[in-house]
């Protein structure tokens, strides 16, 4: 953008500190995913996800959801139903309707992963002292709040999360 501002050195060491966090929390999510299935990758767990937060969902609407073209949607969602893990039904009163669901072994993957990858970031902060974790969670609301005035985020992401939103995958 042309009239950004170029950031400041504090500003630039915490966008460096974040792209730090991404990477391990991301690593965290591979992790919890590799202990389960080796075979599933970081962005089909995605899906499942996506699938798990708004359930049966037209294709078009998944493929919105993903950022992700139709036709790369499809490709995801056929891999995944060979796998057991999603379902695909056409809409008998549009054939060219697809609605797209997890199965209930998709249901069961997302689940575990999901409470994995929780109880590495529960360790991670039950590592801090008191008061490093009462001193971050203004920062973490703040950048939450910025990313979502910015549309970053969907509603799996948004945080303070509401029921079980909050174990969910806000990266793609």
């Amino acid at each position: 953008m042309a009239d950004e501002q170029p950031l400041g050195a504090e500003a630039e060491e915490i966008t460096l500190a974040v792209m730090a966090v991404s990477r391990l929390l991301v690593g965290l999510s591979a992790r919890a995913l590799a202990g389960i299935d080796e075979n599933l990758t970081l962005p089909q767990l995605r899906t499942l996800v996506v699938l798990a937060d708004s359930g049966p969902v037209k294709l078009v609407a998944l493929a919105g959801m993903l950022d992700v073209n139709p036709s790369t949607a499809m490709r995801m969602v056929d891999r995944l139903e060979a796998a057991g893990l999603a379902g695909r039904e056409v809409n008998p009163a549009n054939r060219r309707e697809v609605t797209v669901r997890l199965t209930e072994r998709g249901s069961a993957l997302v689940a575990e992963v999901l409470a994995r990858r929780r109880a590495g970031v529960t360790a991670l902060v039950s590592a801090l002292a008191p008061g490093e974790r009462a001193g971050l969670l203004p920062g973490l609301r703040a950048l939450a709040a910025a990313a979502d005035a910015l549309g970053l985020t969907d509603r799996s992401a948004r945080w303070p999360p509401t029921g079980e939103a909050g174990d969910r995958l806000p990266f793609g």
